[in-house]
C-alpha cells in the first residue's frame, strides 16, 4: 500500500522555493537556490544547469550518523543518489529556458524510514516548479522551463508479494528492491533494480513496473493539486 504523502509549500524563508514532503515517516527538506552562472561546461551552450546535493542529518536514523563533513568526504552512496536526482530532474527541464542560470537543488533528510531518494526527487520538483515560476514572474525567465512534472517511488517484492512505497523494515528484507523515476507523459527515465538472494522473471518486472507506473500517476497528481496556482 502506498504511504500518506503530504507536501508543505514555503517551509523557508530564505531559498528561492523550499518545501518538506514527508512520504509516511520519510521527511526531507528541498531547498532550491538560482544561481545568475553555469559551470564551465556549460559555458557557451545557451542552457542553464541543475546540480544537486543530498545529505542525512545525524539523527534521521535511528542510530546517529557521522556527518560526512567530518569525514572529509561523501560517501559513495551519497554521491550516487545526488547524480540520480540531477539526473532525474534534468530530464524534465528544458534547459534552453534558463539560459545562464544554475538551479541548485539540496535535499536534506531529517527523517528517514526508506525511499529517502525518491522522496527527494518528488519533493524537489514541486519546489523547482515554484522557484521557476517566480522567476517567470520577476521578468527573468520568460516561461516556466519544467516542461512536465516528475516523481519516484520504490517498489519490490517483499514476503513474496509485489509491494510499492517501501519503508525501512521492508527495504531492509526485501527480495527485490527497485527505484523507479518517471515523468508526467509516463516515460521512464531510471530504473533501479536489484534481487537479494532472489532472481525475479521478466512478467514479475512488467507487474513491478506497473505498480510503480500507478503509485508514480497518483504522486503527480498530488504535486499538481500543491502548486495549484503555480500551474
Amino acid at each position: 500500500m502506498q504511504r500518506k504523502i503530504k507536501i508543505t509549500k514555503d517551509f523557508l524563508s530564505n531559498p528561492e522555493s523550499s518545501v518538506l514532503i514527508e512520504i509516511g515517516n520519510t521527511k526531507v527538506i528541498c531547498n532550491i537556490t538560482i544561481e545568475n552562472n553555469v559551470p564551465p561546461f556549460m559555458k557557451d551552450t545557451g542552457k542553464g544547469w541543475i546540480t544537486t546535493e543530498y545529505s542525512m542529518l545525524p539523527r534521521s536514523t535511528k542510530e546517529r550518523m557521522r556527518r560526512e563533513a567530518n569525514v572529509g568526504k561523501i560517501s559513495g552512496r551519497t554521491a550516487e543518489i545526488q547524480r540520480m536526482i540531477g539526473r532525474s530532474l534534468r530530464a524534465a527541464v528544458d534547459l534552453t529556458k534558463m539560459t545562464g542560470y544554475t538551479a541548485m537543488v539540496d535535499c536534506e533528510v531529517i527523517q528517514a524510514d526508506g525511499g529517502t531518494r525518491t522522496t527527494s526527487i518528488t519533493g524537489a520538483a514541486v519546489a523547482l516548479h515554484i522557484a521557476f515560476d517566480k522567476y517567470v514572474q520577476k521578468g527573468i525567465f520568460i516561461e516556466n522551463p519544467m516542461k512536465e512534472m516528475i516523481a519516484a517511488i520504490s517498489v519490490g517484492v517483499f514476503e513474496n508479494k509485489i509491494v510499492v512505497d517501501l519503508d525501512n523494515d521492508m527495504d531492509n528484507n526485501a527480495q527485490v528492491d527497485m527505484n523507479i523515476v518517471m515523468t508526467e507523459s509516463g516515460k521512464f527515465v531510471e530504473i533501479q533494480g536489484t534481487g537479494e538472494e532472489f532472481s525475479f522473471s521478466r512478467d514479475e518486472l512488467n507487474a513491478m513496473l506497473d505498480e510503480a507506473e500507478k503509485a508514480i500517476r497518483n504522486l503527480i497528481k498530488y504535486q499538481r493539486e500543491i502548486l495549484g496556482d503555480h500551474l
